[in-house]
């Protein structure tokens, strides 16, 4: 393998890399070999450049379960990641990191929110609620108890969050009708498919909680 001093032209023969090297040497240069000769690909000025230094670490107040946490964060330090890796509350999972299967919810001055999706220094003063804050004591919620006398849980990845979005679907009012449960949990996937369990669970909740009249 043969690089000019100006890096501009590179030459390589089929013995010099292995095929995932060469995978990995497109990749970065966006080039592609032809005919034994890499040409290189045209990269942005703006990847060429470095990406500075980081933003400086701000000072964040977090209400969670109740209590105030001061955290010095950097200001790029999502809820989620704040809750996990600074307060070592794992209950709320990370899972698609797009807000798009519900691992992470939790909720927020009653609310649920995804918390991949916020960022800890603009939710300062919330008052932020997660599984682990649900319970009273050795009480469990409804909705945790009836999760478990359902089995609405296989491998319990997911449940956490779908406690969490269950506890704001009965506070929304909308645990009247199995139909209705399963349209206001849809933001929350449950890949091994306990779908049946979990809405029986917020049904029973909801009675529990006199949200919704039994039958």
């Amino acid at each position: 393998m043969e690089m000019s001093a100006n890096s501009k032209s590179l030459t390589i023969t089929s013995s010099d890399l292995t095929r995932r090297e060469l995978l990995a040497v497109t990749a970065v240069t966006g080039g592609a070999l032809i005919g034994g000769q890499l040409m290189p690909g045209v990269i942005p000025p703006a990847a060429a450049q470095s990406t500075g230094p980081a933003p400086a670490p701000l000072n964040v107040m977090l209400r969670v379960n109740g209590t105030e946490h001061r955290l010095t964060l950097d200001a790029r330090t999502t809820l989620l990641d704040a809750l996990r890796e600074h307060l070592h509350l794992t209950g709320s999972k990370k899972g698609c990191g797009l807000g798009q299967c519900g691992a992470c919810t939790v909720l927020m001055d009653g609310k649920r929110v995804k918390s991949c999706l916020s960022l800890a220094a603009l939710v300062e003063g919330r008052e932020i609620t997660t599984i682990e804050g649900l319970a009273q004591g050795e009480q469990l919620h409804p909705l945790q108890a009836a999760f478990i006398e359902r089995d609405a849980f296989q491998c319990g990845y997911c449940t956490s969050g779908q406690i969490m979005a269950g506890v704001a679907c009965i506070a929304e009012g909308h645990a009247g009708s199995p139909q209705d449960i399963r349209d206001w949990m849809s933001g929350n996937l449950c890949r091994c498919g306990a779908y049946d369990h979990i809405v029986a669970a917020i049904q029973d909740a909801a009675r529990a909680t006199g949200s919704v009249r039994g039958g």
